[in-house]
């Protein structure tokens, strides 16, 4: 594969690679929101529990429902997150594996050979 060839893809893969952080950023929010439903439809059903709440059966419904919905959406978060990180550090493989093949030079070396050539002459 040419230089130019290895340096679009390279690209594309960083391209996903970008897409890829921005999932899990996205994951990570969800996954607090999650979190948040638990803890806050927890407290509800507690304080009614502990008579710090009066009982009113449609806010225990929505209680045990953000509950069971902040697990769902807490399970599928992370596995999302996990699928979301292998498939990143998969593409970040690939990435490097093509920047190894690439003909690089480093430019410090090509001025100092340059500069010893000139004062040869």
């Amino acid at each position: 594969m040419a230089d130019s060839d290895l340096h679009h893809e390279i690209l594309r893969l960083e391209e996903r690679i970008d897409d890829l952080a921005e999932a899990m950023a996205r994951s990570r929010r969800i996954s607090q929101i999650s979190k948040i439903a638990i803890v806050g439809g927890s407290m509800w059903i507690f304080g009614t529990i502990l008579g710090a709440v009066s009982f009113i059966p449609a806010a225990v419904i929505t209680a045990m429902a953000a509950i069971i919905g902040g697990v769902v959406l807490f399970g599928s978060t992370t596995t999302t997150s996990k699928e979301t990180l292998a498939e990143m550090q998969a593409t970040e493989a690939q990435r490097a594996e093509l920047i190894g093949r690439m003909q690089l030079r480093v430019v410090g070396e090509d001025t100092e050979e340059q500069h010893r050539r000139s004062r040869c002459e």
